[in-house]
Protein backbone atom coordinates (compact mmCIF):
# COMPACT_ATOMS: atom_id res chain seq x y z
CA UNK A 1 0.00 0.00 0.00
CA UNK A 2 2.73 2.28 1.26
CA UNK A 3 4.37 1.89 -2.44
CA UNK A 4 1.18 2.57 -4.25
CA UNK A 5 1.11 5.82 -2.81
CA UNK A 6 4.28 6.63 -3.32
CA UNK A 7 3.76 6.24 -7.04
CA UNK A 8 0.95 8.14 -6.84
CA UNK A 9 2.18 10.85 -5.02
CA UNK A 10 4.94 10.69 -8.12
CA UNK A 11 2.18 11.20 -10.08
CA UNK A 12 0.71 13.92 -8.75
CA UNK A 13 4.23 15.60 -8.20
CA UNK A 14 4.55 15.02 -12.27
CA UNK A 15 0.95 16.57 -12.84
CA UNK A 16 1.67 19.76 -10.69
CA UNK A 17 4.89 19.75 -12.70
CA UNK A 18 3.11 19.96 -16.10
CA UNK A 19 0.45 22.49 -15.28
CA UNK A 20 3.51 24.70 -13.68
CA UNK A 21 5.24 24.52 -17.28
CA UNK A 22 1.97 25.06 -18.89
CA UNK A 23 1.16 28.58 -16.73
CA UNK A 24 4.79 29.48 -17.42
CA UNK A 25 4.67 28.74 -21.11
CA UNK A 26 1.00 30.85 -21.63
CA UNK A 27 2.59 33.92 -19.63
CA UNK A 28 5.88 33.62 -22.17
CA UNK A 29 3.50 33.68 -25.11
CA UNK A 30 0.97 36.72 -23.78
CA UNK A 31 4.24 38.92 -23.12
CA UNK A 32 5.46 37.49 -26.32
CA UNK A 33 2.02 39.07 -28.03
CA UNK A 34 2.41 41.88 -26.29
CA UNK A 35 6.00 42.72 -27.46
CA UNK A 36 4.82 41.86 -31.04
CA UNK A 37 2.01 44.13 -30.69
CA UNK A 38 3.90 47.26 -29.61
CA UNK A 39 6.33 47.04 -32.13
CA UNK A 40 3.88 46.84 -34.83
CA UNK A 41 2.46 49.99 -32.95
CA UNK A 42 5.82 51.67 -33.32
CA UNK A 43 6.86 50.38 -36.70
CA UNK A 44 3.30 51.21 -38.40
CA UNK A 45 4.26 54.13 -39.98
CA UNK A 46 8.03 52.92 -41.35
CA UNK A 47 6.25 50.30 -43.16
CA UNK A 48 3.38 52.52 -44.54
CA UNK A 49 6.64 54.42 -45.64
CA UNK A 50 8.88 51.68 -47.22
CA UNK A 51 5.35 50.36 -48.98
CA UNK A 52 4.88 53.72 -50.72
CA UNK A 53 9.06 53.63 -51.52
CA UNK A 54 10.42 54.90 -55.05
CA UNK A 55 11.79 51.58 -55.72
CA UNK A 56 8.07 49.64 -55.33
CA UNK A 57 5.98 52.11 -57.52
CA UNK A 58 7.93 51.16 -60.38
CA UNK A 59 9.99 48.69 -62.15
CA UNK A 60 12.46 49.72 -64.22
CA UNK A 61 14.76 47.94 -67.12
CA UNK A 62 17.73 49.23 -68.84
CA UNK A 63 19.52 47.90 -71.70
CA UNK A 64 22.83 48.24 -70.17
CA UNK A 65 24.01 47.38 -66.50
CA UNK A 66 26.17 50.63 -66.29
CA UNK A 67 22.50 52.45 -66.70
CA UNK A 68 21.12 54.08 -63.68
CA UNK A 69 17.40 55.17 -63.68
CA UNK A 70 16.73 57.26 -59.92
CA UNK A 71 13.22 57.96 -59.24
CA UNK A 72 11.83 61.06 -57.19
CA UNK A 73 7.91 61.06 -56.08
CA UNK A 74 6.20 63.91 -55.14
CA UNK A 75 2.90 65.46 -54.70
CA UNK A 76 1.36 64.31 -58.32
CA UNK A 77 4.63 64.33 -59.55
CA UNK A 78 7.29 62.19 -60.54
CA UNK A 79 10.67 62.48 -61.96
CA UNK A 80 12.82 59.43 -63.79
CA UNK A 81 16.73 60.81 -63.71
CA UNK A 82 18.25 58.48 -66.09
CA UNK A 83 22.31 58.16 -66.60
CA UNK A 84 23.86 56.36 -69.13
CA UNK A 85 27.62 56.37 -69.67
CA UNK A 86 27.57 54.76 -72.88
CA UNK A 87 25.05 57.43 -74.06
CA UNK A 88 23.06 55.08 -76.53
CA UNK A 89 20.32 52.74 -74.46
CA UNK A 90 17.33 52.21 -73.19
CA UNK A 91 14.66 51.59 -70.47
CA UNK A 92 11.43 50.34 -69.74
CA UNK A 93 9.37 51.85 -67.21
CA UNK A 94 6.64 49.50 -65.78
CA UNK A 95 4.13 51.13 -63.20
CA UNK A 96 3.20 49.42 -60.43
CA UNK A 97 0.55 51.31 -59.24
CA UNK A 98 -3.29 51.93 -60.39
CA UNK A 99 -2.18 55.10 -62.71
CA UNK A 100 0.56 57.17 -63.61
CA UNK A 101 0.69 60.42 -61.84
CA UNK A 102 -0.66 63.85 -63.22
CA UNK A 103 3.48 65.22 -64.09
CA UNK A 104 6.34 62.60 -65.50
CA UNK A 105 9.34 64.41 -65.85
CA UNK A 106 12.32 62.55 -67.49
CA UNK A 107 15.80 63.83 -67.23
CA UNK A 108 18.14 62.71 -69.81
CA UNK A 109 21.86 62.94 -68.49
CA UNK A 110 23.61 63.32 -71.78
CA UNK A 111 26.19 65.09 -73.64
CA UNK A 112 23.28 65.03 -76.50
CA UNK A 113 19.95 64.11 -77.58
CA UNK A 114 20.44 63.32 -81.46
CA UNK A 115 17.43 60.66 -81.28
CA UNK A 116 14.82 59.96 -78.54
CA UNK A 117 12.14 57.58 -78.89
CA UNK A 118 9.19 57.73 -76.11
CA UNK A 119 6.55 54.37 -76.69
CA UNK A 120 3.49 53.78 -74.25
CA UNK A 121 2.98 50.23 -76.39
CA UNK A 122 0.43 51.63 -79.16
CA UNK A 123 1.95 55.26 -79.79
CA UNK A 124 5.67 56.79 -80.46
CA UNK A 125 6.93 60.44 -79.96
CA UNK A 126 10.34 60.62 -81.38
CA UNK A 127 12.54 63.75 -80.65
CA UNK A 128 15.91 65.30 -81.49
CA UNK A 129 18.10 68.22 -80.66
CA UNK A 130 20.43 69.93 -82.67
CA UNK A 131 24.07 70.01 -81.23
CA UNK A 132 24.31 73.20 -83.07
CA UNK A 133 21.54 75.95 -81.70
CA UNK A 134 19.54 73.43 -79.52
CA UNK A 135 16.61 73.34 -81.79
CA UNK A 136 13.89 70.74 -81.27
CA UNK A 137 12.25 68.72 -83.76
CA UNK A 138 9.33 66.45 -83.05
CA UNK A 139 7.35 64.20 -84.80
CA UNK A 140 5.23 61.09 -84.41
CA UNK A 141 7.21 57.67 -85.61
CA UNK A 142 6.52 56.77 -89.39
CA UNK A 143 5.79 60.40 -90.01
CA UNK A 144 9.11 61.91 -90.90
CA UNK A 145 7.73 64.73 -92.41
CA UNK A 146 5.26 66.25 -90.18
CA UNK A 147 6.81 67.88 -87.71
CA UNK A 148 4.39 68.62 -84.54
CA UNK A 149 3.71 72.16 -83.40
CA UNK A 150 2.68 73.35 -79.63
CA UNK A 151 -0.56 72.75 -80.78
CA UNK A 152 -0.25 69.24 -81.30
CA UNK A 153 -1.33 67.00 -78.29
CA UNK A 154 1.87 65.26 -78.45
CA UNK A 155 3.95 68.50 -78.55
CA UNK A 156 6.66 67.92 -75.43
CA UNK A 157 9.23 71.20 -74.70
CA UNK A 158 12.54 69.99 -74.24
CA UNK A 159 14.47 72.21 -71.70
CA UNK A 160 18.56 71.86 -72.12
CA UNK A 161 19.72 72.47 -68.52
CA UNK A 162 23.24 73.65 -67.85
CA UNK A 163 25.26 75.02 -65.22
CA UNK A 164 24.70 78.82 -64.24
CA UNK A 165 27.91 80.00 -64.98
CA UNK A 166 28.18 77.85 -68.12
CA UNK A 167 27.50 80.47 -71.28
CA UNK A 168 24.94 79.11 -73.73
CA UNK A 169 27.28 78.93 -76.91
CA UNK A 170 29.60 76.83 -74.41
CA UNK A 171 30.58 73.71 -76.59
CA UNK A 172 27.94 70.46 -75.77
CA UNK A 173 30.01 68.89 -73.54
CA UNK A 174 29.30 70.83 -71.13
CA UNK A 175 25.83 70.53 -70.80
CA UNK A 176 24.15 68.88 -67.81
CA UNK A 177 20.70 67.26 -68.99
CA UNK A 178 17.50 67.25 -70.99
CA UNK A 179 14.98 67.61 -69.25
CA UNK A 180 10.63 66.84 -70.56
CA UNK A 181 7.93 66.20 -69.05
CA UNK A 182 5.83 63.82 -70.62
CA UNK A 183 2.69 65.16 -72.97
CA UNK A 184 -0.65 63.97 -71.21
CA UNK A 185 -1.71 62.15 -74.27
CA UNK A 186 1.26 59.59 -74.39
CA UNK A 187 0.21 58.41 -70.52
CA UNK A 188 -3.89 59.22 -70.82
CA UNK A 189 -4.69 55.37 -71.73
CA UNK A 190 -3.16 54.73 -68.68
CA UNK A 191 -0.45 52.26 -70.01
CA UNK A 192 1.30 49.64 -67.91
CA UNK A 193 4.81 50.65 -69.15
CA UNK A 194 6.68 53.23 -70.89
CA UNK A 195 9.99 52.60 -73.32
CA UNK A 196 12.28 55.39 -73.79
CA UNK A 197 15.45 54.89 -76.47
CA UNK A 198 18.06 57.62 -77.01
CA UNK A 199 20.73 58.24 -78.71
CA UNK A 200 23.54 61.08 -77.94
CA UNK A 201 25.06 61.06 -80.48
CA UNK A 202 25.23 59.19 -83.81
CA UNK A 203 28.44 57.15 -84.34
Amino acid sequence: MGFELSRFDNIDVMKNAFETNRVEAATMLHRLVILFVSLALVSGPMNCALAEDEDSLYSITTLRADDEVEVKIGKDKTRFDVQSPAGISQAVIERRGNRWPAIVVVRLHLQGLESLRISNGNESLVASVSSHDDKVCLRMDGQENAPLDSRHSFWMKIRVVRGKEVPRNVDVANRAYFEMKLPKALLENNPKSIKLKWIDFYR
